[in-house]
């Protein structure tokens, strides 16, 4: 009888164990064909793993001219040979060829349609989405979505320390939590249904299950506009917390999470920080700014006059974000108490001044990438205020059951990781950072 006990060592070994050891004698690496740059009498093979770039030598003298004729971009390759160091090279070290192994050749009239072995892909951002299973192999665009794998390691392990349980919930929903029509209608066997635009209903109910929940999942809008901020499809970093004394928990939470999450960067992804040249922003501590009060700032400030008394108006976000960088040195600020009239029916308003709400969004150089608050936990509360805004009791009966058999007071927020990302990088579109898009001319690839 025969059995599968689990991962064995393999003889192809990672870059970091290249490294560690002697820089002498034979070596075996598996990667694909990412660069080719023929000297006449040698010929430099660059190869492309999932930890990096490793230099191949070919020399004449060592190997048959024929093979070099056969090799092209997008092979998959199994090489031997001696390593080396070599400063010039990636990592500081190179594999001068005594064998190679073809696993798997590209079509035979295949050309690659970019030079992904650039440094920088020069081509336009359409052209990058539209071949993006291509794209996404050069260096520095891989680099992106590492540093987005760091984000979304940090926000989970971090709430892991804080005994949050992590919690999965549908995407195929009947109710729509946010209000407003852009939702995503769908046919679902006979009923009518709709794509999820957030997990509040649901994490707001495993509170009282759980009292700590977060979720990383995708999240729909069906918005018609076509900006450099906003998708149809992004992905949310949720959390909701029982027990608080104020949304400045909340707050607090999220301080201490980017803190942990900078810190995982730093030490984790050195090689993705090198490649996009990030500077991680100092999160010890995060001004904090009333929503009146803001708009007041930065109106004397830079003389703009005040349009929308409800919201902020993307060019007021840039402008907040330019004052607390200016006063404070900060790069994040958190706007708090937003009027009530622009903040779902869940939120709880301020019973200091009920026109605004226990909410707050945090800016990062200057765009929103949190929106959150405190809840309504009392069920004669959100009943009334439902009522209010003249909504259908009946329709939200599986949500109100929660606060009608109690509920503790709690809150939590959303962070939308693209656009974390693309202020982390200073990309001009949220598009840079998304590993897929959909908007509302992308549905491919």
């Amino acid at each position: 009888m025969q059995y599968v006990t689990g991962v064995k060592e393999k003889q192809d070994g990672s870059i970091a164990g290249l490294m560690a050891g002697s820089m002498r004698g034979e070596v075996s690496i598996k990667g694909a064909v990412h660069a080719i740059r023929d000297m006449a009498d040698f010929m430099f093979i660059v190869l492309r793993r999932w930890d990096g770039l490793v230099q191949c030598v070919f020399e004449s003298e060592r190997m048959p001219s024929s093979k070099r004729h056969f090799l092209k971009e997008g092979m998959t390759l199994c090489v031997k040979g001696d390593i080396r160091k070599e400063e010039r090279a990636p990592h500081g070290f190179e594999i001068v060829l005594t064998n190679i192994e073809i696993l798997s050749s590209p079509a035979k009239d295949s050309t690659m349609p970019v030079p992904i072995g650039k440094w920088k892909l020069s081509t336009s951002l359409e052209t990058r989405l539209s071949l993006r299973p291509i794209t996404l192999r050069n260096i520095r665009e891989r680099a992106i979505f590492k540093i987005q794998e760091g984000l979304i390691r940090g926000f989970r392990d971090f709430l892991y320390t804080e005994h949050f349980t992590e919690i999965h919930t549908p995407k195929i929903v009947a109710g729509n939590a946010e209000g407003g029509a852009n939702v995503f209608k769908m046919e679902y066997f006979g009923k009518r249904a709709f794509l999820a635009q957030s997990p509040q209903f649901y994490k707001q109910m495993m509170v009282g299950v759980y009292d700590r929940v977060f979720e990383t999942a995708p999240v729909f809008r069906a918005e018609k506009h076509n900006t450099t901020r906003h998708l149809n499809e992004y992905t949310s970093l949720d959390f909701e917390m029982g027990y608080i004394e104020s949304f400045y928990d909340i707050m607090e939470m999220e301080t201490a999470m980017l803190a942990y999450t900078f810190a995982l960067l730093k030490k984790e992804y050195q090689e993705e920080i090198r490649i996009l040249d990030i500077t991680l922003p100092d999160v010890s501590k995060i001004p904090y700014v009333r929503f009146d009060e803001a708009k007041c700032l930065v109106s004397e400030k830079y003389g703009r006059v005040m349009r929308n008394p409800y919201d902020l108006e993307p060019e007021e976000e840039v402008l907040i974000g330019r004052y607390f960088k200016e006063e404070c040195g900060s790069d994040f600020v958190f706007v708090t108490h937003y009027p009530s009239r622009k903040r779902p029916f869940y939120a709880m308003d301020d019973p200091d001044d009920t026109k605004f709400t226990l909410s707050f969004d945090l800016l990062f150089k200057g765009m929103e990438i949190t929106t959150g608050g405190q809840r309504i936990h009392s069920y004669e509360e959100q009943v009334e205020k439902m009522k209010k805004r003249g909504m259908e009791i009946s329709d939200f009966s599986n949500y109100l059951m929660i606060h009608k058999h109690g509920m503790p007071p709690h809150g939590g927020l959303g962070i939308g990781l693209e656009r974390l990302t693309m202020r982390l990088l200073d990309e001009a579109n949220v598009r840079e950072t998304t590993l897929f898009p959909r908007d509302v001319t992308r549905l491919e690839p």
